[in-house]
């Protein structure tokens, strides 16, 4: 069982930066692929981005894209977000989740949520 820790969150103005950190305990977590997702008050949670197990291929939601990066260190069990020019409507609890045996992205992005493994999350305001 893979146990997920996210930390990095915190009250930014628009446009600041953001790293968001994600460490894994336990289970096989070189091997399996990882993701971020966000929840805003009062909508459904939706998917930002994903990584490979390598950390070679990754993939984005349109709103991500070209603004967030994710990556991931193997040695550290420990997979990133890099969030730049933030805006208000980032403003969400941002979860981690990783898939139990998948080693795509595709299989972060197409899985049932009670099919992946999941971070408390950890929350990005964003305010001027």
């Amino acid at each position: 069982q893979v146990h997920l820790v996210e930390s990095g969150g915190g009250l930014v103005q628009p446009g600041a930066t953001l790293r968001l950190s994600c460490v894994a305990s336990g289970g096989t977590f070189s091997s399996n692929a990882m993701g971020w997702f966000r929840q805003a008050p009062g909508k459904e949670r939706e998917f930002v981005a994903a990584i490979n197990w390598s950390g070679h291929s990754t993939y984005y939601s349109d709103s991500a894209k070209g603004r967030f990066t994710i990556s991931r260190d193997n040695a550290k069990r420990t997979v990133y977000l890099s969030m730049n020019k933030l805006e208000v409507e980032d403003t969400a609890v941002y979860y981690c989740a990783a898939h139990p045996t998948g080693m795509s992205f595709g299989d972060i992005v197409g899985a049932p949520p009670l099919n992946l493994h999941w971070g408390q999350g950890t929350q990005v305001t964003v305010s001027s």
